[in-house]
C-alpha cells in the first residue's frame, strides 16, 4: 500500500512543474540561469514556456454546425477527433465516388438509348418493306403511310433520347 501511495505522490510531483512558467536569465557572474521563479527585477528575463491552461470543454449545442465548432476550436486534435475526422472524410469520399459512378451509369444509359433510337430511325429510313408481329403472332407488313408515321415518331424519340 505504501508503494502505491508513493508512486501516486511521485507522479503528482512530476506533473507539477509541467504547468509552471519557466524563466531564463544571465546572472551577475555571466552564467545562464533557469528557474520557475521570476528572477530579480533588474535582470533581463526571457520567458520560456507559458503555463498550460486547462479550459473546460464547451458544452455541445444543438444549434451549431460542425464548421462553426471547427472554426472556434484551437490547438491540435485529439486522437479520437482525428479518427472522427478521418472517418468523415472517408464517408464523404465514398459518397462522392458513388455519385460519380451513378452519373457515369446514367450517361452510359443515355448514350445507349440514343444509339438504339438512331438505329430504329435508320432502319425505317432504309426503305423497303417493314413488318411487325401482331397480337396473334402473325407477321403483318406496314403500308407506306404507317412507315412514314413510325419514321416521324422514331425521329422524335431519337431527338429526345439524344438531346437534339
Amino acid at each position: 500500500m505504501k508503494q502505491i501511495s508513493m508512486a501516486v505522490a511521485l507522479a503528482l510531483c512530476a506533473a507539477l512543474p509541467v504547468s509552471a512558467q519557466l524563466y531564463k536569465w544571465v546572472d551577475s557572474n555571466g552564467k545562464v540561469q533557469y528557474s520557475d521563479k521570476p528572477p530579480p527585477s533588474d535582470v533581463k528575463t526571457e520567458k520560456l514556456r507559458a503555463p498550460a491552461r486547462t479550459a473546460p470543454a464547451p458544452a455541445p449545442s444543438a444549434g451549431k454546425d460542425d464548421a462553426k465548432k471547427d472554426a472556434a476550436k484551437t490547438g491540435p486534435l485529439t486522437p479520437a477527433e482525428q479518427e472522427q475526422a478521418f472517418r468523415k472524410r472517408q464517408q464523404e469520399a465514398g459518397k462522392a465516388e458513388k455519385e460519380a459512378a451513378q452519373k457515369q451509369a446514367e450517361a452510359s444509359e443515355r448514350a445507349e438509348n440514343c444509339k438504339r433510337a438512331k438505329a430504329a430511325v435508320a432502319t425505317l429510313e432504309l426503305g423497303g418493306r417493314q413488318a411487325r408481329v401482331n397480337e396473334k403472332g402473325e407477321r403483318v407488313f406496314l403500308t407506306d403511310e404507317q412507315i412514314a408515321k413510325e419514321t416521324t415518331s422514331a425521329r422524335q424519340e431519337a431527338a429526345a433520347a439524344c438531346g437534339n
